[in-house]
Parts: structure tokens; C-alpha cells; sequence
């Protein structure tokens, strides 16, 4: 049983606030935001409720009974973000990922993650293209472009998380017992492209049983998987041929839109097969960052895609239809007050 001074926590950190900055929040001092976290003392019920407010939390938050376990947090590439955000968005997650699980509990919905990639290793950028060829057959996606990412993500029971935070990071992976989890920023700032890339290189890392004690290989190994998964080879030579001796930049502007994969990891994709050389690939590269477009490419190739699912929002409502929850609890499961969850849904439900 988790009591309200670890929740309390977890709140805080949620919010990615310092006791001080909680203090201020609610006009008390640091000494008895510690007691509360120390479980020296507990706040009456009119402070709790100004505690809930000031955190964006439901009261319900600090009687949950258990406090779900993030195992093999991998924040790659991550050394340089601030340890305050890192714990903002493991507790998000966690938040997220306990009223999803209980949401999933309730409907009687087993949420394991089944591997098709299960006991093959990988150690090689080949080997990486072989594995997502076989994730495409298993899942059965065919050769065509995936137009939906996340939503495909979802339906093979991999969790999606997407928080808003700082456009250094991209994702994340960790786990849950048997049940595989994916963050992903939601930052605008973010094309709709490298939100795909990187679920689907976070997948990699989840699925893949890679065999490299080399961390640049092994980061590659996830970006080959990557761009193999939005880009099969056969498509890439039927796009391109076998063997190109230039690319046109509209071509590839083309191919982006058409396929939602950046158009450095397409010229990327045709070196990986033979279809450019070495030496021009390096030219191409070189003119992309001269002309800032490694950074940002034209909007005019923007993909222009849907990178969502509605998973939960559906399962809620089929709770509610089959009055297996309360409105209040499904309020409290989308962390809105009940005033709030009638005003935007009531005249549906």
C-alpha cells in the first residue's frame, strides 16, 4: 500500500517542482512540505484539496494502492538534460501509465506485449533491416507506408506516452513486468517525421535482442531498424532503382511526404543499399547542413500524416457505455475534474 507522502512526491515531481517551489504554491513553509513527505504530519482535507489544485492532480491520485515499477529506463543520449525534468517525465509516465493499467484492468484486457522478434539476435546494420522486414510480416503490415506510427504501436500492445518537454529529447523506452513502453515528446516544435523515426528506433531497442558492446553501433543498429520500418528496401529500389548517380532534392521532398520519413534518413536509407556511393552521400549530407536543412527541412515536404491513437479515449467510453465505471472515475482516469469531463463530453454520454 503506497501512503499520501510518497504520493505527495510523485506529485511534486511530477510537476517538476522543488519542495520550495511547492511551498510557495501553497503559502506554507519547506519545513511542513517536508513533514508531509516524511510522514511526519498529513495536510487536513481543505489543504489537500489546495494540494491537488496548485499539483493538476485529482484527489483520488493519493489513494491509488500501488505505484507501478519503471524498469530498464533508457535515456539515451540524454547526459546533459537536467535531472529535474528527467524526474518530471518518469513520474508523468508513471501517472499516465497507472490510469491507462487500471483502465485495462478494468475492461479485463491482458496488456503483455508479445515479441515476434524473440529469439533471433542482432548485431549488424543488416541484420537490422532483416529484423524489421520480419516485424512487418508478423505484424502484417505489408510493404506500403505505415500511416499511423503510433497507432500501430498501440494496437500490438506497446504503450505510447507523449508528454510536452524540451525539444533535446526525443523518446524513451522502459518497461512495466512483461509490458513494453514508449515515451515520445509532443513538443510542436517537433516534425511529425522524427516523432515516427524515433518510436520506431525505441521500438528497436525494445524488440531487438542486440548483441554489441559498442554504443554508436548499437544506436545505429536502432536507426537502420528505424528507417527500414518506415522505408522497406524493395520500396526504396522501386522508388530510386538499383543505382542512382545523383538525386534530385524535389525527388526526395516526394518520397518524404509520401512515406513520413525524413529526407536525410531516405539518402541515408539509399547509401545503407548500394543505390548512391559513399562519396556522394557525403557530398548530399554536406549540402543538407550547409543549407541548415539537417536542422529543420522545407516545410513545403513537410509529411502531413496523423501521429495518434484514440486507444484510451475508446476504451474509457466503452467502460462508461457498459457502466463499468462512474463518470467520476472516468474523469479521474483522464486526470480532469468531474465539472470539466461533463462540460466537454456530457451532452455525448
Amino acid at each position: 500500500m503506497i501512503n499520501f507522502s510518497t504520493r505527495l512526491k510523485t506529485a511534486r515531481l511530477r510537476k517538476g517542482w522543488s519542495l520550495q517551489e511547492l511551498a510557495d504554491a501553497v503559502q506554507l513553509s519547506k519545513q511542513a512540505i517536508s513533514k508531509y513527505e516524511l510522514e511526519q504530519s498529513v495536510p487536513d482535507m481543505q489543504r489537500l484539496l489546495q494540494l491537488c489544485e496548485v499539483l493538476g492532480v485529482r484527489p483520488d491520485y493519493f489513494t491509488r494502492k500501488e505505484l507501478i515499477v519503471l524498469e530498464e529506463v533508457e535515456f539515451r543520449k540524454l547526459v546533459k538534460f537536467p535531472e529535474k525534468e528527467k524526474q518530471r517525465l518518469l513520474e508523468i509516465t508513471r501517472d499516465e501509465l497507472e490510469r491507462y493499467l487500471e483502465l485495462e484492468d478494468i475492461l479485463g484486457i491482458d496488456t503483455e506485449t508479445e515479441n515476434p522478434l524473440a529469439g533471433k539476435t542482432v548485431s549488424t546494420l543488416e541484420e537490422a533491416d532483416l529484423a524489421s522486414q520480419k516485424l512487418r510480416r508478423e505484424w502484417h503490415l505489408g510493404d506500403g507506408p505505415i500511416a499511423n506510427v503510433i497507432e500501430m504501436l498501440e494496437k500490438n500492445a506497446v504503450k505510447v506516452i507523449e508528454i510536452d518537454t524540451q525539444d533535446s529529447f526525443s523518446g524513451l523506452s522502459t518497461k512495466v513486468g512483461n509490458i513494453n513502453v514508449i515515451v515520445l515528446n509532443n513538443s510542436r516544435n517537433l516534425s511529425l517525421d522524427r516523432k515516427r523515426f524515433t518510436a520506431l528506433h525505441e521500438l528497436g531497442h525494445i524488440l531487438m535482442d542486440i548483441r554489441t558492446d559498442n554504443e554508436k553501433l548499437k544506436e545505429n543498429i536502432c536507426h537502420r531498424f528505424a528507417a527500414a520500418m518506415l522505408f522497406p528496401a524493395v520500396l526504396v529500389e522501386a522508388s530510386l532503382g538499383k543505382r542512382r548517380s545523383k538525386l534530385l532534392f524535389p525527388e526526395i521532398g516526394a518520397l518524404k511526404m509520401q512515406w513520413g520519413i525524413s529526407m536525410a534518413a531516405i539518402v541515408m536509407r539509399a547509401n545503407h543499399l548500394g543505390i548512391i556511393s559513399d562519396s556522394y552521400y557525403k557530398s548530399y549530407m554536406f549540402l543538407l547542413s550547409k543549407w541548415g536543412y539537417k536542422k529543420q527541412e522545407p516545410e513545403k515536404y513537410d509529411y502531413q500524416g496523423s501521429e495518434k491513437s484514440t486507444r484510451f479515449e475508446q476504451l474509457l467510453f466503452k467502460a462508461l457505455a457498459e457502466e463499468l465505471i462512474s463518470q467520476s472515475k472516468a474523469a479521474g482516469l483522464m486526470n480532469m475534474k468531474l465539472a470539466d469531463f461533463l462540460d466537454e463530453y456530457e451532452k455525448h454520454i
